[in-house]
């Protein structure tokens, strides 16, 4: 196999692997996607897998998926090589793979159908405002607020928290293989009372017999259910394991104990098991049952090896990023939170390897002493993009600037105060990729649409029209060239319709 690409010392090291358990803790920048996929055209190249077996490469979202696929082709001088060598899924998608093959053993219809998060949250709101009707938490409510507060809090505070509190119980429930019915056979058997226990096992009994009323599961059914068929059907589990006999992860940080626990039936205990990811930077942790400790433990109880090599960031930010890890390990205050970050610290790219890491610039960082109150804080950050996109001249173009906010709620509030200071605002809180994408392809089309004289917004409408071409090298470069010679168009009214 022939690599497009010159291995870094640490990448290097990882496409050694020739069989059996591989933990990898990788940083931001470390080429984790690149590597697994060399790394499965490695094994393909290999004539390690037989005929009927495959690859199995599991990421977190869907966008990973498309990325991976067109990757690894890269690594063929004929595509047709690796067709049926590899699957690459979700774990999400793995487990629907899982319960489609025998779905009457988890008690599920042949068609059942499967409801995304927008429609489970409907559903679960249904069930929230259903238990609120028929129960009091007055007892819960401080006695001094007045009655508008009380009312206020009792109409939008309430739901809100109410539904939060059940997403976390139900997701829970769930990743520990606990239906509604085992639940409630523990919380009987209890010798205390449990009053939030027993809240959320009845939102979580009504969501269900909801579920079951539309012949649906959720997402997080999917991945118990089919760690019970696992568990449960030894046939099944041998067969999957001989089609499978290698299993990459990535992003293995988000794993949840229940998702663990299925890659590690799949791969038995002595299979072949590479699970890359970044315990630093475990996203998902606040709002999924993802521990990032799962992954740290699986490092450290088997052969490991580091990524720490990044050519994202200048040197002056790598240095301050591993400060953090140095405080976050050994000062920080609250000694439970010590565990939050770990090693590897981060390297800088050495020389003569790609990609070059951005020249030092220390003046790039800037830290602020002052305290503020949120709404300080708020005000001071809309200042501070007013007066930074302010020094832009009015035939420049001014760049587009991220705000990184702890959650959704907060997001609202700063997208409230730079509109207040008339600072256009694109929103990303409550979209997914997936809508985004969407809405830009149609802003783009749309743009042309309204200027069709624009040689540039006819530019931006072909880039959307070609969008699937992206991951193709030679495609992308034929796009390329002819957005060039779009641009350069001076009547396009001619050139459209000659």
């Amino acid at each position: 196999m022939t690599l497009a690409f010159t291995p870094r010392p640490s990448q290097q090291n990882i496409l050694r692997y020739t069989g059996g358990r591989l933990g990898i803790a990788a940083v931001p920048g470390a080429g984790k996607t690149h590597i697994l996929s060399a790394l499965a055209a490695q094994i393909i190249h290999s004539g390690a897998l037989g005929d009927d077996q495959e690859v199995l490469i599991v990421t977190l979202v869907n966008s990973a998926v498309d990325n991976f696929e067109a990757r690894i082709k890269r690594f063929f001088d004929n595509p047709l090589q690796a067709l049926y060598k590899y699957r690459v899924r979700t774990l999400h998608g793995l487990a629907h793979d899982i319960v489609r093959e025998k779905p009457a053993r988890v008690g599920l219809e042949e068609r059942f159908s499967i409801i995304d998060e927008r429609e489970a949250g409907f559903i679960r709101r249904e069930s929230v405002n259903a238990w609120l009707a028929s129960h009091s938490l007055d007892d819960y409510l401080d006695p001094a607020l007045d009655q508008s507060k009380m009312d206020w809090v009792k109409r939008q505070q309430l739901p809100d928290l109410l539904d939060s509190l059940a997403l976390a119980f139900i997701r829970s429930s769930k990743d520990r293989l606990l239906t509604p019915e085992s639940l409630r056979a523990k919380l009987d058997a209890s010798p205390a009372p449990l009053p939030l226990a027993e809240l959320g096992w009845s939102i979580y009994a009504d969501y269900q017999r909801a579920l079951a009323y539309r012949g649906a599961v959720d997402f997080d059914d999917l991945i118990r259910l089919a760690l019970t068929l696992l568990e449960s059907d030894e046939e099944f589990l041998e067969r999957l394991r001989y089609r499978y006999p290698f299993i990459l992860e990535d992003e293995a940080q988000d794993s949840s104990l229940s998702q663990q626990k299925i890659l590690e039936l799949l791969s038995g205990q002595n299979g072949n098991w590479v699970r890359v990811g970044d315990p630093n930077q475990a996203i998902f942790e606040t709002f999924t049952t993802a521990d990032p400790d799962l992954l740290r433990n699986f490092i450290q109880a088997n052969p490991n090896a580091d990524m720490p090599e990044s050519g994202r960031s200048q040197p002056s930010i790598i240095n301050l990023a591993n400060h953090l890890i140095d405080w976050v390990m050994n000062a920080h205050p609250e000694e439970q939170a010590r565990g939050a970050l770990s090693l590897p610290y981060i390297e800088a790219v050495p020389e003569g390897y790609e990609p070059v890491n951005p020249p030092d610039n220390p003046e790039g960082i800037k830290f602020i002493s002052t305290k503020y109150t949120p709404e300080q804080e708020l005000e001071n950050v809309a200042k501070s993009v007013k007066g930074f996109l302010d020094s832009f001249g009015e035939d420049e173009i001014k760049p587009t600037i991220a705000i990184l906010v702890p959650r959704n709620t907060r997001g609202v509030e700063v997208i409230e105060a730079l509109k207040k200071k008339n600072i256009e605002v694109i929103e990303l809180i409550s979209s997914t990729s997936n809508t985004r994408a969407a809405a830009g392809s149609l802003n783009y089309l749309l743009s042309y649409l309204a200027d069709p004289q624009s040689a540039s917004k006819l530019q931006k409408a072909y880039q959307v029209f070609r969008r699937d071409w992206r991951e193709d090298v030679e495609k992308a470069e034929f796009v390329k060239v002819v957005s060039g010679l779009i641009q350069r168009v001076h009547q396009v009214e001619n050139f459209i319709a000659p």
